[in-house]
């Protein structure tokens, strides 16, 4: 009894079927009567395709494919009867189609596409105030992804020199306020920049209107 390894084996053409599909293939070949054939093709594409159970068998697109795999294997020289179009044997050669990828043409990729959005959004605010406050919020975002990512400390000034770029110089706020409230940093230390602001809007008499009435209210008691 001699041994016969694989290497002298004929080679497989697909081996997600394995060697005994192929050798299927080639019994039906030799099979003279074309009725027998179309039956013996029938019923191996069937075999073929309980193969692979995770796919569908009631699936059009999948049965096709598992007929043209049995011409495949057969290197296009089987005269069977096929539910579909005979594949050519060019397919083989056939480069699949380029996938298509969207063209987000990001600035600062560190920063992402989201900070673009916001930058285009505050922009559009009217409110300098509303502005003021957007600008602070990008800018401590900013901060956030840039650390996220790399190692190096980025500087206040960087920040809002990209803020000043990505926004075509539509957004902008003082550097020396930036620096002395540290607002780029995080939220509790600009909670002494917020203080001052309503601090300086409870000095101001012409913008507490409240305190306007309050006074004059006194003044009348005082007379009567």
């Amino acid at each position: 009894m001699s041994l016969e390894y694989n290497t002298e084996r004929e080679h497989i053409t697909l081996k997600e079927y394995g060697r005994n599909v192929q050798n299927l293939v080639q019994h039906i070949k030799s099979t003279d009567d074309k009725e027998k054939r179309d039956k013996y093709a029938s019923v191996l594409v069937e075999l073929m395709k309980s193969i692979n159970p995770e796919f569908s068998k009631d699936a059009n697109e999948y049965t096709q494919k598992v007929w043209d795999d049995l011409f495949i294997i057969s290197k296009f020289d089987l005269d069977v009867k096929s539910p579909f179009a005979i594949p050519e044997s060019t397919i083989l050669d056939r480069k699949p189609d380029r996938v298509k990828y969207k063209l987000n043409r990001i600035r600062y990729k560190h920063y992402g596409k989201n900070v673009e959005q916001l930058i285009k959004d505050a922009i559009a605010l009217e409110d300098p105030a509303e502005k003021e406050g957007a600008v602070v919020a990008i800018g401590k975002l900013m901060k956030i992804f840039f650390q996220t990512w790399n190692n190096e400390v980025i500087e206040d000034t960087q920040i809002l020199k990209n803020i000043r770029q990505l926004s075509e110089n539509q957004l902008d706020i003082e550097i020396e306020k930036v620096n002395e409230f540290s607002l780029f940093d995080s939220e509790k230390s600009t909670r002494s920049y917020d203080n001052n602001k309503t601090n300086n809007r409870r000095s101001n008499p012409s913008n507490n209107k409240g305190g306007a009435k309050k006074n004059y209210s006194n003044k009348r008691r005082k007379q009567n």
